[in-house]
């Protein structure tokens, strides 16, 4: 029976960081700052994937998808998390509970998923640069795409269907910033142990599948690189440099909190603190390590502001129109701004 029915409690109260006291407003600014940063980077990835017709390679493509996911991830978590710093109790529904968990997780392996096939792109550019463009064809990144989403769907539905189906007794008190699988699951009425279990298998499926196929290209690429020219490896580096930078900031923080978890001598609050930087950090420093790292995007970047100026620019008279093309030299054309990033 679903637990919607079975259940003694209609709600959960989110605990969250209640003990802090004052500090709560100064989290409440750092992470509200961060959400709109998150917020902002993303969506500026997103317009210019979509409005720049030198963004459509397939490595783009698949940024773009990771920027929604990262929206999705974030917006899911730390808006929940933000009112919770504005009020006394902060209480959720128990389906509302449940679909926030369920969306966490996914989007958490989905999130992955795609940085896996971001290493697969990288392996066939470096690899077999003859045959990229026939290997990563658009109905190829479609499919890459949709098995991303499909394989976090896959890890997510164990747990989530497990809690779902359970019952839940009094307190209904949620020791988290919103309805953390293990965090809700200490609020089960009985044995837990076999959902323990699930859970640490989903996990550990979603870490390792994408783990390994990611380690794997980069095996293959560093084979590759070792038996290029030095100029040929700088350029092949450089072309690799932003995923392996995200990848590698992701995996750490993911073991990070996974230690902070197992490790008694942290405190509820830190594993709370940790568990949340956690999950805004790579969402966070995803727009900014593509931005700094990639020229083309920086080029993009450019065009963009350049358009938006010759736009603003429009409606005014002539004479301003020939006195902003004689000072034209702010907005360089496509050409000049790929060889000037």
């Amino acid at each position: 029976m679903n637990s919607t029915q079975s259940s003694p409690i209609a709600f959960f109260i989110i605990q969250g960081l209640a003990s802090l006291g004052e500090k709560k407003m100064v989290l409440f600014i750092i992470f509200l700052l961060a959400y709109t940063v998150i917020l902002g980077g993303n969506i500026m990835i997103i317009y210019l994937v979509r409005t720049d017709p030198k963004l459509g390679s397939p490595m783009y493509f698949f940024l773009h998808n990771l920027s929604i996911v990262d929206m999705i991830y974030t917006t899911v978590t730390i808006p929940n998390m933000l009112s919770g710093f504005l009020t006394e109790v902060k209480t959720v529904s128990v389906p509302g509970c449940f679909l926030q968990m369920y969306c966490f997780i996914h989007m958490s392996v989905t999130g992955r998923a795609l940085l896996t096939a971001m290493a697969y792109d990288r392996y066939v550019a470096i690899c077999n640069p003859l045959r990229y463009a026939a290997l990563m064809t658009r109905p190829v990144c479609l499919l890459l795409i949709i098995g991303a989403w499909t394989f976090g769907a896959i890890c997510t539905f164990p747990t989530t269907s497990m809690a779902m189906q359970r019952s839940y007794c009094g307190p209904n008190v949620v020791r988290h910033c919103w309805c953390d699988p293990s965090s809700v699951r200490l609020l089960v009425c009985g044995d837990t142990q076999v959902d323990n279990i699930v859970s640490l298998s989903s996990a550990l499926v979603a870490l390792l599948t994408t783990g390994v196929l990611i380690l794997t290209s980069y095996i293959l690429i560093g084979v590759k690189i070792a038996k290029m020219g030095a100029a040929e490896r700088l350029k092949a580096f450089s072309t690799c440099a932003a995923h392996l930078t995200v990848v590698s900031i992701s995996y750490s923080s993911a073991s990070f909190v996974y230690i902070s978890y197992r490790v008694g001598n942290f405190s509820p609050e830190v594993r709370i603190i940790v568990s949340v930087l956690y999950s805004a950090l790579t969402p966070f420093l995803n727009p900014m390590i593509y931005s700094l790292r990639n020229k083309e995007l920086r080029a993009a970047i450019k065009r963009a502001f350049c358009r938006h100026r010759r736009l603003t620019a429009e409606p005014q008279n002539t004479q301003h129109t020939v006195l902003t093309a004689k000072h034209s030299t702010h907005c360089p054309d496509s050409k000049t701004l790929n060889t000037l990033s």
